[in-house]
């Protein structure tokens, strides 16, 4: 048998990184001949900026060579012996559900359907958009004629508001149980590019998601599971403390003893819904801002240097403690995207960030926000979406309909623009020159006024008078988070609230783990 040796902190200059040299450094470290390689498989590859004069990928790679226990005993740093990383899904229930019902079909819906359907169970899910390829159709026609569809849009759908993004699959949660691994597995099964598995920030980009999304819809349907769209849920039937049904479109009543509640963080009408039917949920902190935009180029140049031709697009990530002590940050940063028009409720509006996977568009762009908590908003349940609600209708109101924009030194001056000045805005749906000051309670725009400087010593040309401001980046994460125990369950036994609506997760990887998480706990309880 063959041991695998993990080697680490292989440093490789990007002016050289081909196999070969890369081959001869691990050789070099192991202290080996490069032909005692039999093969290597890359886990990380990251790029290490921090000296712009000398810019070099850091590997990690997992080596397969007849020398293992030779080199073990050599004690040398970075190279231990490569740990087992397998995910294992069991079994363990004595109950028979009659229906296992998921709620919503993004990446927390999805993965957790796919997991029940390839263990053996025939999950039903209910979608209240339309499948990825309508949606798209659908979603385009918003961007040129502003007429909405509330319930298939940016938001809703099928692969969730993840669809609509640059596809980011990066996350800092500790994955002791190999689910994340299990989520890229699937995701290259399926279509998802291999460097997945390797890349420091790992993404997709909404074109190929889509792809991905298709895969593994027809992989559920294929494995057993069923998927309804247009299928809005609009009650739970409860009894003695246990789900018994769900109601959909205010009509038909599908029996089930589970349902997994896989909301997306705009599921506004279900969690007043959900509260009403006696879920227990509390508010939660989230961050509101703007989406900024720059040339792609100009962020190159700052974080690469001379070197900026020879990497792709370059992306940052921004942090800030204001002097009121409101965090200030960058979120789901957009190399070479669009912003769009996010709306989820006719007469509001909201924006997001989204790019292919190849991020060839001309700018970058990054929501801006500031952290808020009950104490800005209340503590009523949902005072913290009402506060959402609020700044998406005064954004709706100052853009006249469409995606009130501005320009940078427009904003410090509190006045709105009437044109652009060398950059210009890359949107998928209309813009409308605003001051967006009017749309913040004032702690917010002081905040960002007092931030964005900042960040301009940080990233050159960040604080440039004609950077690009659109407003309103308001779904963050949910303002709600459903309780529930360690065994996933809410107060009502049968009912398990899952992913980035429910408040357990943040962006597509995790809300996907967090799917798995949650089939895990129903097989634990239930068998097929």
């Amino acid at each position: 048998m063959i041991l695998v040796i993990r080697v680490r902190q292989i440093k490789v200059s990007i002016l050289k990184d081909t196999e070969e040299y890369l081959k001869n450094k691990i050789s070099h470290k192991l202290m080996i001949k490069s032909s005692d390689i039999f093969s290597y498989q890359i886990l990380k590859k990251s790029i290490d900026a921090r000296d712009k004069k000398n810019i070099f990928y850091v590997y990690e790679v997992d080596v397969e060579t007849p020398l293992e226990k030779s080199i073990l005993k050599k004690d040398l740093e970075d190279v231990l012996l490569s740990p087992v990383e397998e995910y294992h899904f069991e079994i363990t229930g004595d109950k028979k559900a009659s229906n296992i019902v998921i709620v919503g079909c993004g990446p927390s819906g999805l993965l957790c359907g796919y997991l029940l359907a390839e263990a053996g169970y025939h999950p039903i899910l209910l979608e209240r958009g339309e499948k990825v390829e309508d949606r798209v159709q659908t979603v385009e026609k918003f961007f040129e004629t502003n007429v909405l569809d509330p319930n298939s849009n940016v938001q809703f759908g099928e692969g969730g508001a993840g669809t609509f993004s640059d596809g980011k699959l990066n996350t800092l949660v500790k994955d002791k149980m190999f689910r994340g691994k299990k989520v890229f597995e699937i995701f290259v099964e399926n279509g998802a590019p291999k460097e997945i598995f390797y890349e420091q920030k790992p993404h997709i980009g909404t074109d190929l998601l889509r792809k991905v999304i298709i895969s593994i819809r027809n992989k559920i349907l294929s494995m057993g599971g069923e998927i309804r769209y247009s299928s809005t849920v609009t009650d739970l039937k409860i009894e003695e403390n246990h789900v018994v049904g769900v109601e959909i479109n205010s009509k038909e009543v599908l029996p089930c003893d589970v349902v997994v509640l896989a909301l997306g963080h705009s599921a506004r009408d279900t969690f007043h819904m959900l509260r009403d039917r006696g879920l227990e949920m509390k508010p939660k902190n989230f961050a509101v801002g703007i989406r900024m935009e720059h040339p792609q180029e100009m962020i190159n140049q700052s974080q690469y240097g001379e070197y900026a031709s020879l990497l792709g697009p370059a992306s940052y990530k921004l942090t800030y403690q204001s002097k009121s002590g409101r965090g200030v940050y960058s979120f789901c940063m957009c190399p070479g995207g669009f912003v769009v028009n996010a709306s989820s409720e006719v007469g509001y509006l909201a924006v997001n960030g989204m790019s292919n996977y190849k991020r060839d568009e001309r700018n970058a762009n990054s929501a801006i926000v500031v952290s808020v908590t009950p104490n800005d908003f209340g503590n009523d349940l949902f005072a913290g979406l009402e506060f959402q609600r609020e700044l998406e209708k005064k954004a709706y109101l100052a853009g006249g309909g469409l995606i009130p924009i501005q320009l940078y030194q427009d904003f410090i001056k509190n006045q709105c623009s009437s044109k652009f000045g060398e950059v210009f805005s890359n949107t998928k749906g209309k813009t409308s020159f605003a001051n967006l000051n009017e749309i913040f309670p004032s702690f917010i725009t002081d905040s960002l006024k007092e931030a964005i400087p900042v960040f301009g010593k940080r990233i050159q040309g960040f604080d440039r008078w004609d950077a690009i401001l659109l407003g309103v980046e308001s779904r963050t994460s949910s303002p709600v988070m459903i309780v529930r125990t360690d065994m996933g369950e809410s107060n009502i036994s049968g009912v398990y609230p899952c992913g980035e609506g429910a408040g357990y997760a943040g962006g597509i990887t995790t809300a996907a783990m967090d799917g798995i998480y949650i089939a895990e706990s129903i097989a634990k309880v239930y068998h097929p």
